[in-house]
Order: C-alpha cells, then structure tokens, then sequence
C-alpha cells in the first residue's frame, strides 16, 4: 500500500548563525562609518562657524560705516545672543579703547587685527590671548582684519 504524503512547506526563518553574521557585518560597517561621520559633523560646525564669523564681521562693518565706530558689543547690532554651532557666545572686542592684554595675538604675541576681534571659543568652548595657547588652537578666529577667517591653529 503507498501512501501519498503531502509535502511540507519549508521553514521561513533564519538560522542563528545567519542572524550573526548580519549583526558581525552591520557592526564593521557601523565601526568604518562613524568616525567619518564625526569628521564630516566637525567640519561642517567649523563651517558653519566662519560663515557666522563672516556675517557678523559685516554687520559690524556696516554699523561702523553708519555710526563712525565700531559698537561696543554685539548686543548693539541686535546679535548679542548668536551662539557658535557648538552653543557658546562669540567673542568679540573693538580694538579701540582695549588694553593690549586682552587682545587676540599671533605666534610672535602681535595683535591679530587693528579694528576688532571676534571669535568663537571652539569645540572645547575655552580660549586664551596667543593663538598658540593649547586652548586657543581650535578657535575660531577672525585675522588680519578679516583676510583670514579659520581655525586658529591654521592662521
């Protein structure tokens, strides 16, 4: 006597060893693509910095041009609570009437502008008069009136 048996559907799922390989391979592309990712994100504050730089670096040019004088913060020209895209206030000091102490200065402890200064404090939010302090290396910084806005430690 034969008996006809019904053949069975195979089994949907997914073997255990199947499932860590997919977690072995999403993991080695998870450990190529963050550190590039973070580079990319930096990059892009940094960016984001100078062109804020860029902005107020005009708005305080064009109040100067109306007033005869650059203001005395930025609060006058309404930008007093712009924060860098890493959430610190710009830094900013008209260069008439500061001490020599408090202005930015270059490798040779030269003053880095003769109009004012303005500047972000960086990722580490903390900064120091030489641009070749450790803290001031990652600034953002506005030089030579202007001519050079970037990271300090490229200035």
């Amino acid at each position: 006597m034969i008996l006809f048996r019904p053949k069975r559907p195979p089994n949907g799922g997914f073997t255990l060893i199947e499932l860590l390989i997919v977690v072995v391979i999403v993991g080695i592309l998870a450990t190529l693509a963050i550190p590039n990712y973070n580079r990319v994100r930096e990059r892009a504050m940094v960016a984001r910095a100078i062109g804020d730089i860029r902005t107020l670096q005009q708005d305080l040019s064009e109040y100067e041009i109306v007033n005869g004088a650059f203001p005395a913060s930025l609060n006058t020209i309404g930008r007093g609570t712009l924060l860098d895209p890493w959430g610190n206030p710009f830094q900013y000091l008209p260069i008439a009437g500061a001490s020599r102490g408090q202005l930015r200065k270059d490798r040779f402890l030269v003053p880095i502008n003769s109009d004012f200064d303005l500047y972000s404090m960086g990722p580490d939010g903390r900064s120091q008069g030489p641009l070749t302090s450790a803290q001031s290396r990652d600034d953002i910084v506005r030089a030579n009136n202007g001519g050079y806005v970037g990271v300090a430690s490229g200035y």
